[in-house]
């Protein structure tokens, strides 16, 4: 049933967009946020933010991973962030994690022997088991080593350090809606 309404909704969508926005986006893209989340489809980033559309340049992954900078084996993730940050030039990084995440989760010990992708992009480990079924404190820490792993990419931690970047660590809770972003030692209310 959900298919036929997207179809329905991909008929209708350029009746419904105006001429002047079609315009304007054809023009190009100048994003000054990129926003690196998860895949997982109860995470819809303009409704979180806002974002109109060209607002945002997005990368989604299986549990907003971002691979270590490496140009022997590069990724499409590490291609992403590059163009966002050298060619399109946006000033602002947000990596958002989230509760409930099957990554995470896969991460601390959850079963994914039957996907071996998977398994090979994630390198789960066994780690402790969570008394919160929403794996929110083990999904804060996975935003705060993905917030390492990007700091590491020379590029970014040039543009950093300049001051022509910044990089923040968001956390949206899945059942209150709430988001909150990473400070020295917590994650706080936006």
């Amino acid at each position: 049933m959900d298919f036929h309404r997207f179809v329905q909704h991909a008929r209708a969508h350029a009746a419904s967009r105006s001429r002047a926005l079609g315009r304007k986006l054809a023009a190009g893209q100048q994003p000054t946020t990129m926003f690196i989340t998860c895949a997982d489809s109860r995470i819809v980033t303009a409704a979180i933010t806002g974002a109109e559309p060209g607002s945002l340049f997005e990368l989604r992954t299986a549990g907003n991973v971002i691979p270590p900078y490496s140009l022997a084996a590069p990724t499409s993730e590490m291609a992403t962030i590059e163009f966002a940050v050298l060619q399109l030039g946006v000033s602002e990084i947000v990596v958002c994690g989230h509760s409930h995440c099957g990554a995470v989760g896969a991460l601390h010990g959850g079963g994914i022997d039957h996907l071996p992708a998977m398994r090979g992009w994630l390198r789960p480990g066994q780690l402790h088991e969570s008394s919160d079924p929403a794996m929110r404190a083990e999904g804060q820490d996975h935003v705060r080593t993905q917030l390492d792993v990007l700091l590491a990419y020379p590029f970014v931690a040039d543009k950093v350090a300049s001051g022509e970047l910044r990089v923040h660590g968001w956390f949206y809770d899945i059942e209150t809606g709430q988001v909150s972003a990473c400070a020295e030692h917590a994650f706080l209310p936006l």
